[in-house]
This record gives structure tokens, sequence and C-alpha cells, in this order.
């Protein structure tokens, strides 16, 4: 299976028809292959279109209506047959779904015609529970070894408890003692949680942006990835990327972090910068300055920050030429180009004026260093940066709470 490409099977991956290893394998294919991801594009579309009709019960008499067409239809072929000969009969199939078509919209229209005024009510969707450890609670029921988490409700652990979570067929997410956490929504196309406080560690294999965690601080969307994430009681949170890549937002402030490094969010700011855990302690406590303290504190951080930097932290530089400005955004500019200069069409005027398609280009040769020791191949990356500079990203955006 998968050998090749994967296109039929786009539909079942959508609506959770595959095993959990095809769902995997599936996500794979797409992210590295352009002409599946292209075609999944358009059946995500398809189906969110289809997600805007109404669920109405048919009229009664709609079948019969329906069967005295497909008969009379019948009854026109036969005389047809019987009093001349057909040129051809390639036409004949074609005819008949023509026709049902028709009635279908037809019927689709009077549906919507007489569509109430009132919510219609369905059942709700949910996901697969596991006791691990202690008594988890959902809403204020305990888990005794099992148990369903619908959209809307909260999962809770105490000191002593912890549960793992089957998020529909595209991963897992293990809670954490002393954790809350909600299901906001689980859709073919998005399946999102809200981390309130507390510790989880999701594993992840599905095309970028299906899978989202909301926190007070931030949402975490990821790349078929696998990545630990924690809330304190202040609302902020410390994501930490073991493998793949997940992109934290808070309205138009974005970091992308990829596997082997972490990165910090506050509530009313949003994501810090992203930096490698192997850096120094004094790079990560200037990063922090940088990112969350005065402005008089930072252009000071800023200098402690470039002394430190090593080849690898241009994944924290290169973040950092959109948030500072001035003399600041000119000195990192000279700092990442010490340990790689921009390509040829790279001009150090577009870098400071913020062009991005000059960004991208000098971001793919800082790359390299960023993904040592890191499970991610560079196709799935590349794929990445492109869907998130794409007309397929899905922008996602959460006020500060």
């Amino acid at each position: 299976m998968f050998s090749k490409h994967v296109t039929k099977y786009s539909s079942a991956y959508c609506h959770g028809e595959l095993s959990t290893e095809e769902s995997r394998r599936f996500a794979e294919h797409i992210i590295a292959c352009a002409k599946c991801r292209n075609e999944f594009e358009q059946i995500k579309l398809g189906i969110r279109l289809a997600e805007q009709l109404p669920i109405l019960a048919a009229p009664e008499g709609l079948w019969e209506g329906i069967e005295v067409l497909l008969e009379k239809q019948g009854m026109d072929r036969i005389r047809s047959s019987t009093t001349q000969r057909p040129v051809s009969r390639s036409w004949q199939p074609r005819f008949g779904i023509a026709a049902v078509l028709v009635a279908l919209v037809g019927v689709g229209a009077y549906l919507l015609s007489q569509r109430p005024h009132g919510p219609t009510v369905v059942n709700a969707p949910s996901w697969q529970v596991e006791r691990l450890d202690g008594r988890p609670t959902i809403g204020s029921a305990h888990i005794d070894d099992k148990g369903e988490l619908a959209v809307g409700q909260w999962l809770e652990t105490d000191a002593s408890s912890r549960a793992q979570i089957a998020v529909s067929s595209i991963g897992q997410v293990e809670i954490d003692p002393n954790t809350r956490v909600r299901l906001v929504e689980t859709q073919p196309l998005e399946h999102r949680l809200e981390l309130a406080r507390g510790r989880m560690s999701a594993r992840i294999w599905a095309p970028p942006r299906l899978f989202f965690v909301d926190t007070p601080s931030g949402v975490a969307a990821d790349l078929g990835c696998a990545y630990t994430l924690e809330v304190d009681e202040a609302g902020g949170s410390l994501l930490r990327v073991t493998s793949g890549w997940v992109a934290l937002q808070l309205k138009d402030r974005e970091s992308m972090v990829p596997a082997g490094a972490a990165c910090e969010t506050r509530r009313g700011i949003g994501p810090g910068t992203p930096y490698f855990e192997d850096a120094s302690n004094d790079f990560v406590r200037a990063l922090q300055k940088v990112d969350f303290d005065s402005r008089t504190a930072q252009s000071s951080a800023l200098a402690v920050l470039l002394d430190q930097a090593r080849n690898r932290d241009t994944l924290t530089l290169w973040h950092l030429l959109s948030r500072v400005d001035g003399e600041d955004r000119q000195r990192v500019y000279e700092k990442i180009a010490a340990f790689v200069p921009p390509p040829a069409d790279v001009t150090r005027e577009g870098v400071l004026r913020l062009d991005q398609t000059m960004l991208e280009r000098w971001r793919a040769l800082l790359e390299p260093s960023w993904s040592q020791n890191t499970v991610v191949p560079k196709k799935v990356a590349d794929a990445w940066w492109r869907l998130r500079n794409g007309e397929n990203r899905r922008v996602v955006k959460l006020d500060s709470r």
C-alpha cells in the first residue's frame, strides 16, 4: 500500500476509515508528494463545502418520486432500443448518471427551501480515553479503564493520575498528572484540544495543520511530529519538540520550532523565539529578556545573546530579524552573515526591510545546521515551509485571554 500515489485513499483518510498504520503512511506520503498533496487539498475543500449543508430529514414520498423517475427512464430506453438502432451506447451510462444528478440537485434545492429556522441536533463526536494511572475524570465521572471524551468535555488528572487519548486516527496524546484538557473540535480537517494547565505529550502522524492545541498564550499546530507542551498557572507555556516541526502562533506572531528545539510563550505576548536546547544557559536567559522584558533590557540582553550564538543558533537569529528593529536588526543580520553569508540575490537592504522572498531564500541555506540530530527528513521540512507560505496555509489566530 502507498508504493505509488495515494489519491484514492484521501477520502478514507479524511473520514478516519484507515487504520492507524495506514494513516501514518498516508500522511508521510502526501507530505513529500506534491501531486497527492494538491489533490488532497481539493478533497479537503469539498468536505468543507459539504459540512456547510444542513442535516435534514427527507420529506415523505421523496424516494417514491426518485423510483418513478428511474422507472420512466428505463422504459424510455427500452422503447428507444426497439424502434431504432443506437449509433453508440457510450452515451447511455452518462445519460443515466446525469439524470440522477439532476434529480439530486432538485432534491437538494427542495430541502434547502424547507430548511427549518431552529438548530439541528446531532450526536457529538468523541475520542477514546484510556486510564494509565490513578482515577482521571471526564466531567465529574471517573474513568475505570476506558472512556469517551466528547466535544466540549474536560478531562482532568490529579497528582496521581495519567491518561492517554486517541486523537481520531492521526495520533495519541498522553496526559500527565495535574492536567486539564478539553476537546474543542474533531472534524476530518481539524482536530483541536485546549490545554488549560498541566503537561501533555503528543505523537501525531498527519499532514500539516490538522491537529491544534489551544493554550492561554498561543496555539500549537503540528507537522507529523512528537512534542511535549506544558502550561503553568500564569498561562505561559513551554513547547519541546522531539521530532518533526511545530508552529506556535498568536495572532500574527509565529515561531517555527524544529526537533531538538524549544519555545516559550507568555500570556498577552504570545510565542517567544525558538532555541535549541543545547544552547548555553547565558544564551537562553538572554533570549528570555529579549522576548519578554522591557525595551531597555532587550538591547543589553541582545549583546549577550549574539556573543553566545553558535552556527546552529541561526535558527533563533533568523526569527529575531523580524522581532527587533533599527540598529539591533543590523547587529542580528551581521551575526548571521558571519556564519552563513546570504545568497548572491539576497541583499542586506532587502533583509533589513524584511523582504519575505529574500528571508526564505536565506533560510534555505541556514536550515541544514538546524536539522542536526533531528528526526525530520529534509524533504518534510521543505514541504512544511512551502505550506507555511502557500495558499493552502490555514492561518490560526487566538486572542490572548
